[in-house]
């Protein structure tokens, strides 16, 4: 039996998950994710499982693994880059880990936000080049944050808004009544009056066709002048080169992003070295603390898979195969 392991994060950390996939007794095949449509047609068709992260999991992917793949094993929550459908219809489970990484991203969101505002990059930069740039930057109390996706990581997102004394906005089609009133979150009737009434806007919603290039040149127009925004959800929910043009107008304070629409990116990538602009390599959900959370849960739903057992999560109606282990 042969797993190819993609997650980097996985494979970097330490933690009881290594020891627990080789407990399957699997020939475990490493790659240094994430790895594009290409790179994964090159590797199909001879593992009984996928333990991934971000990789691109097509239908030619997925017909090129078969009829030896039998499992895919996503570590993380973003199932977006794997045809779901597909597996489905092929009857191979998809796995995956909700309720590991809100914490960890959550705080990725306040570390982004607050450097924006407070010119840390520039000075910091500065002050280690030798010199003393003093910048006058803002304070985000009293602040309008609108958080688009109140799912997990949105909510914890608007539990710390809170604590910063913002006032928190936001837009679901799920709308989570019972924790909006507790945490003081007022509804939006859509996107654009998020955007009209946000000084900061952070986004948290799922990779769709509905959702993909949300904030472009027409929906940056109804943000306010000045506005930050915040994306640790998806690269391709914005759409780089009007984001790129907003900064350089001014329209946009700031952009802070833990993901691109490329990764990693082109060195001629319109956002590097973008005006102030903060990118980083997606790593809002690699802490210690998340990543053994995050590849516990997913080495688990593997090994039950292998057991011919119901993961502890998985996103589609596809039973578990008969026993490998």
């Amino acid at each position: 039996m042969k797993i190819l392991l993609t997650t980097t994060s996985y494979q970097d950390c330490p933690g009881d998950h290594h020891a627990l996939l080789e407990s399957t007794g699997a020939e475990i095949v490493r790659e240094r994710g994430p790895l594009s449509e290409a790179r994964m047609l090159e590797l199909a068709g001879d593992f009984d499982a996928f333990l991934c992260g971000d990789d691109e999991i097509t239908k030619a992917v997925i017909d090129k693994s078969l009829p030896k793949l039998k499992i895919i094993a996503k570590y993380g929550i973003g199932v977006d880059k794997i045809d779901v459908a597909y597996a489905t219809e092929k009857q191979i489970p998809v796995s995956f880990c909700p309720g590991v990484n809100h914490t960890t991203v959550a705080e990725h969101v306040f570390m982004l936000l607050l450097a924006l505002n407070k010119n840390l990059i520039e000075q910091a930069n500065a002050t280690a080049a030798g010199g003393w740039k003093r910048m006058t930057g803002h304070e985000i109390m009293g602040k309008t944050i609108g958080i688009i996706g109140l799912g997990r990581i949105g909510r914890e997102v608007a539990i710390r808004a809170n604590a910063f004394g913002m006032t928190c906005i936001g837009y679901d089609l799920y709308w989570p009544e019972d924790f909006a009133k507790e945490h003081n979150v007022k509804r939006m009737d859509g996107i654009t009056q998020l955007l009209r009434e946000s000084d900061i806007v952070s986004l948290h919603t799922n990779l769709t066709e509905e959702t993909r290039d949300m904030i472009c040149e027409t929906s940056i127009k109804n943000m306010k002048d000045g506005a930050i925004l915040i994306n640790c959800g998806r690269g391709e929910l914005t759409h780089t080169s009007d984001i790129a043009a907003a900064l350089e107008s001014g329209k946009l304070a700031g952009y802070g992003a833990d993901v691109l629409d490329q990764e990693p990116p082109a060195s001629d990538h319109p956002l590097l070295g973008a005006k102030n602009c903060i990118i980083t390599p997606h790593v809002g959900s690699r802490t210690y603390e998340s990543v053994q959370r995050q590849a516990g849960m997913a080495t688990e739903n593997l090994v039950l898979l292998l057991k011919g057992q119901k993961p502890l999560a998985q996103v589609n109606d596809a039973p578990p195969p008969n026993a490998l282990i």
